[in-house]
């Protein structure tokens, strides 16, 4: 199982000449001097509010970009300085869920999974077939039934539900999960939870960034919290809000 390191990490934007008070060639701060540490196993919440840096730091993670400074990497190396052909099978080590819709809308959700299986098939051969594992993970995400729907015709919560499938297809040690349950109704919303505690237990590391508080507080895990592109706190058990108890220090050490 991986070892995630973010080691000073900083990205920047470049700012839209649109935005108030903003000059041309100037930058905004995704993230600024980011470190981070994830053990195999953790179940993490990356919370803070709208513009703190929470989806940079999941697609950084999840090798979706590179970090302008720093590293971010995974058991010692660092994805920004990976060959094609290892970009390619990073899918097989971090599962992906972004905040925006990814399904295609022009397929069924067996095929969007396929496509997602076809990684696996390549690399390891047809074992175990790619159908058995597209059954297998819209059980354990409760969709079977689903293969032949379009993604229009679901609801929302089983379309989170289905890319969280979509992520999951190829058995990833790894999952980064950007708002999975935003705009999702409660039940929908804590059977999601339910289903990646499951996952976590039996020993999926889970990178999940949320704004909802009921759940954080609920599952007492470790929460960091990002302030403006930093972070703010790291607390093992932490609570929404919380701030600097039981806090890791930079070098990943408890304080």
């Amino acid at each position: 199982m991986p070892t995630i390191t973010v080691n000073h990490v900083s990205k920047y934007y470049f700012a839209e000449k649109k935005k108030l008070f903003r000059k041309r060639g100037r930058y905004e701060v995704g993230l600024n001097d980011v470190n981070i540490s994830v053990k195999q196993g953790e179940f993490v919440f990356i919370i803070g509010s709208s513009g703190s840096g929470k989806s940079t730091l999941m697609k950084l993670i999840s090798g979706q970009m590179a970090p302008d400074y720093g590293s971010v990497e995974i058991n010692g190396k660092d994805l920004s300085k990976l060959k094609k052909r290892s970009l390619q099978r990073l899918p097989l080590l971090v599962g992906y869920v972004a905040q925006q819709n990814v399904l295609n809308s022009r397929m069924v959700i067996e095929e969007n999974l396929r496509q997602s299986a076809k990684i696996g098939c390549r690399i390891f051969g047809d074992q175990p077939p790619c159908e058995d594992r597209i059954r297998k993970v819209l059980g354990l995400t409760g969709l079977s039934g689903v293969e032949k729907k379009y993604p229009g015709e679901l609801m929302a919560g089983e379309r989170r539900r289905a890319e969280l499938a979509r992520a999951l297809i190829n058995s990833p040690p790894v999952l980064v999960l950007d708002e999975v349950t935003a705009n999702l109704d409660a039940d929908s919303m804590w059977d999601v939870y339910l289903l990646l505690h499951e996952i976590n237990r039996l020993g999926t590391t889970v990178i999940m960034s949320t704004h909802n508080s009921n759940y954080v507080n609920m599952l007492r895990r470790r929460v960091i919290t990002l302030v403006d592109g930093h972070v703010y706190s790291d607390n093992i058990k932490g609570r929404y809000g919380e701030v600097r108890k039981r806090a890791y220090s930079r070098s990943g050490m408890i304080l």
